[in-house]
This record gives C-alpha cells, structure tokens and sequence, in this order.
C-alpha cells in the first residue's frame, strides 16, 4: 500500500511559476512510475506528465510540454511538477498517482495506476 499526499498548489498570475510536491509513503518507492493527472471543473482528468522509477524516461502531454517538468527523488521518496508559464487553462486540482512497475515505463492512462492523492488546487488568474 502506497499513501501520496500532494501539496505546492495555490494561486499564481498567468505566467509565473508553481512546484508541486508529492510526498509518497508505505513502500518502497524506487520501484514506483510516477504521474500527475489534472482535472478542471466540469471536465475529466487528464493525463499531465509521467516519469519511470529510474528518472531516465518521461512523458508529458501536447499541452504543457516545454512548460512543465516532471522529475523524482528517490531518496526522498517525492515527485515533483514545475510548472512554468502557467496559463488559465491550467487551472485544475492536480493529483499524483504511482504505479509499482519492475520495467523502466512510465503510464499515460489513469486506469494503469494503483494509487492516487488526495489532489492540490491550481489556479491561473489571467
């Protein structure tokens, strides 16, 4: 069992920044794929970003890539999101969600994931 708990989300002007942590617990999280997932008020989640346990590979949707980095900390047992150039339609409550995985992935699709947080909010003013 895996505990993700996401925090760094908040209010921000349309082009600054946000780093959002999600701090995982339970189990070894080295052998974990990664991902954050958005959703917007009255839309589905989406896929956001993806990054496999051994930091090598990652994946982002169209829309936020150039823009937001995924990366981990194995050490530290926590994934990370920075955010950059944020626009309005990034406004969204963003969650983490972790996989156990013994081949270097990383997962695109929700229904591949095992466990989620609790979500942070973001919200773009523009």
């Amino acid at each position: 069992q895996v505990q993700l708990v996401e925090s760094g989300g908040g209010l921000v002007q349309a082009g600054g920044s946000l780093r959002l942590s999600c701090v995982a617990s339970g189990r070894t999280f080295s052998s974990y794929a990664m991902g954050w997932f958005r959703q917007a008020p009255g839309k589905e989640r989406e896929f956001v970003a993806a990054i496999a346990w051994n930091l090598d590979s990652t994946g982002y949707a169209d829309s936020v890539k150039g823009r937001f980095t995924i990366s981990r900390d194995n050490a530290k047992n926590t994934v990370y999101l920075q955010m950059n150039s944020l626009k309005s339609e990034d406004t969204a409550v963003y969650y983490c969600a972790a996989r156990e995985t013994s081949g270097n992935y990383y997962y695109t699709r929700e229904r591949y994931y095992n466990y989620w947080g609790q979500g942070t909010q973001v919200t773009v003013s523009s």
